[in-house]
């Protein structure tokens, strides 16, 4: 059940490429890897999080509650996300805190809590969580690290505040395609990729 679990939280069912749930973070912050991961990992932590809850507490749900407490529980992690984010990463919090807090209204997460979590024992719903996390999480690194090398022309720009090390940006040319920075650009980048998924997917069949 464990690597089923994974082969559709990474490629199969992937939030991002197949569920398309989450795409307004996804669009908007992914125009570089340090901010990719910034938001990949905190959805990752709430998503895993809130099914190791919400599974923990099923036997204690019926139909009247079980919707409130899956969003209050999902709220209430984001929330300590954000301010934990705030805390250790305030740099980093001034470019993504507004799409942090719109992991609330993220689909992946009520989603899974609400088609899983509250359906299956702790393990499998924790597992499901962070497959279905690293599966959004691998789509924002590759989007962001895209959109950067090709719109900005550099690698791993503002890594260090996230990490905290010393700057290790890599530069390959001081211009870029301005229109994969820009809104459009997402949409050109998730479209590509969605359609390589697709390629490889019927080919495999």
């Amino acid at each position: 059940m464990m690597s089923s679990l994974a082969k559709e939280g990474l490629w199969r069912n992937n939030p991002a490429l197949v569920q398309l749930l989450g795409l307004c973070p996804l669009l908007a912050v992914s125009n570089s890897f340090s901010t990719s991961l910034g938001l990949g990992l905190t959805t990752l932590m709430v998503l895993t999080l809130s099914n190791f809850l919400i599974s923990l507490l099923r036997g204690l749900l019926d139909d009247e509650t079980r919707l409130p407490v899956q969003i209050l529980v999902i709220a209430s992690f984001v929330t300590l996300a954000d301010m934990l984010l705030q805390y250790w990463f305030f740099e980093l919090h001034q470019r993504i805190g507004l799409f942090v807090a719109l992991i609330v209204t993220n689909c992946t997460l009520l989603g899974r809590a609400e088609a899983f979590a509250s359906r299956n024992p702790i393990s499998a719903a924790t597992w499901d969580g962070l497959m279905m996390g690293t599966g959004f999480m691998a789509v924002l690194l590759l989007m962001g690290t895209i959109r950067e090398v090709i719109g900005q022309g550099t690698l791993f720009a503002n890594l260090h505040l996230l990490t905290g090390l010393p700057d290790v940006t890599l530069r390959f040319t001081d211009t870029g395609f301005l229109l994969i920075v820009l809104p459009p650009g997402a949409f050109l980048t998730l479209g590509c990729i969605i359609a390589l998924k697709n390629l490889v997917d019927a080919k495999s069949h």
